[in-house]
């Protein structure tokens, strides 16, 4: 605890909260640092947010502190009772202290003014009701009302009221407990995950939106695997993502069985999440097994197969990408890493040709790399020998991919004569003669039949132009 006090008192020495402590006393108001950043600046997470807990007017008191500060811009939400402005790069939110009711059916709370302990009452989870007292008398001293620095040392989420409350008043923060989870590596207590499992129903009156962006939250942490798996076994997946909750379970018929896809796929997701942190490539990983449940079939004296999941499971992308709301810019970048995801392993043979290498390439354009990475990633075998084996397949089909890139620019392939010169070459209209003689060019230098050259590529144009028209 002493440790956690100097950080707190290191903290508090900054010449802004020693101006905000005398600006409360001018105006005869008691001030509190409260929620996120002091629960980050005990565990030493950067915080570039500083929300402060007002006893009284916080519009009026945020105004009077930004211009003690030299800050000409206050933002008001008059609705909510909140201010906010930017100072030396961090954001600092004003509140005053208040209460909430809710209506059964809504998120939207009913606001009235409140003490500090209705405040700190109303608040998500113990580790977020933590405050620092700026007020002179007591300055710099924590105010822990719920054992939020026990349940920080014990790295475990505990809501301050019964969960069942917390949750029914707003059920999104059910998603907020397993993101905390996911993001800090802490334990969710029992009663957390009962309380979730019972009132998961409650997400439907949640925006979509709103809970896409905590599901992307867990998805961009250390393990999101944390996370999903909480989504999982309390059955919220069910309820907010349900092609991923489908990926569940294990069925055997004789003595074949198959391993649990999802369990599975957070093991892919946990694998590539030290290797990027591109939110869409580890969407990828969620997904590139999505249409499993779909096409499994068992095959007398082979077992279980999932024929044609990769490109099943491509078609399947846009429709998720519409209902989760996620960007639909990434759509094609998605797809093409499901559809691809068995491809590199099938180039590992000694025989594979040059002409396969390059449809890989071409295939993957751009996305080759990720591509490579997703697939390092889908080893999760616990015989390590053959996790080494895989691995060293991957080196050398990249080695293959080397070689050829290095006799062709093929990363960013497109045919080195374009449509409109085949039109005008060939004094045709557009239309599907052109396409044909287009991708007849490309085939050829995908083939090694020609090189990858404007000059050869005009060459074969004119040699194949008159079996087209």
């Amino acid at each position: 605890m002493d440790s956690y006090n100097d950080i707190i008192i290191e903290n508090v020495k900054k010449e802004h909260f020693r101006i905000a402590s005398e600006v409360a006393a001018e105006c005869g108001t008691r001030l509190y640092i409260v929620g996120g950043f002091v629960r980050d600046i005990i565990l030493g997470r950067p915080r570039n947010e500083i929300d402060f807990l007002v006893l009284g007017q916080g519009i009026t008191y945020a105004q009077k502190l930004a211009g003690k500060l030299g800050v000409t811009k206050v933002t008001i939400f008059k609705n909510f009772g909140t201010a906010h402005f930017r100072y030396k790069e961090v954001d600092f939110e004003f509140v005053g202290a208040r209460k909430e009711s809710y209506n059964r059916n809504s998120r939207k709370p009913v606001v009235e003014d409140g003490t500090f302990e209705d405040d700190i009452q109303r608040r998500d989870f113990t580790i977020n009701t933590l405050a620092i007292s700026l007020n002179k008398e007591s300055y710099g001293e924590i105010v822990d009302k719920y054992n939020g620095m026990q349940d920080i040392e014990n790295k475990i989420i505990r809501t301050p009221l019964n969960p069942r409350e917390t949750f029914s008043d707003d059920p999104l923060r059910i998603m907020r407990a397993f993101r905390f989870a996911s993001q800090l590596d802490f334990e969710v207590a029992d009663e957390i995950k009962k309380a979730a499992n019972e009132m998961a129903a409650r997400l439907k009156i949640v925006s979509s939106e709103r809970i896409t962006d905590e599901f992307l939250k867990i998805m961009d942490s250390p393990r999101p695997s944390i996370g999903l798996v909480l989504l999982y076994e309390t059955e919220v997946m069910k309820v907010i993502f349900p092609e991923v909750a489908e990926l569940g379970g294990v069925d055997q018929r004789k003595d074949y069985h198959h391993k649990d896809v999802f369990y599975h796929t957070c093991e892919v997701i946990d694998n590539i999440a030290p290797h990027t942190n591109d939110t869409w490539l580890r969407i990828a990983a969620l997904l590139h097994d999505i249409a499993k449940p779909v096409t499994k079939k068992f095959v007398e004296g082979t077992g279980w197969t999932f024929h044609g999941h990769e490109e099943i499971g491509a078609r399947m992308i846009k429709r998720i990408f519409r209902k989760m709301k996620f960007p639909f810019a990434k759509i094609e970048y998605v797809e093409k890493l499901v559809r691809l995801h068995l491809r590199p392993i099938a180039l590992v043979n000694d025989h594979v040709t040059d002409s396969a290498i390059r449809r890989m390439v071409v295939a993957a354009g751009e996305a080759l790399d990720d591509l490579i990475t997703l697939c390092r990633a889908d080893i999760t075998s616990k015989n390590q020998n053959k996790v080494t084996r895989y691995l060293a397949n991957y080196d050398k089909v990249m080695l293959k991919v080397k070689e050829v890139e290095e006799k062709d620019e093929l990363r960013a392939f497109q045919s080195p004569v374009r449509g409109d010169e085949i039109m005008k070459i060939c004094n045709l209209a557009p239309g599907r003669k052109v396409g044909n003689i287009k991708s007849a060019i490309e085939d050829a230098i995908l083939e090694g039949e020609i090189p990858n050259t404007y000059e050869a590529a005009y060459d074969y144009l004119l040699k194949i132009k008159d079996d087209f028209i």
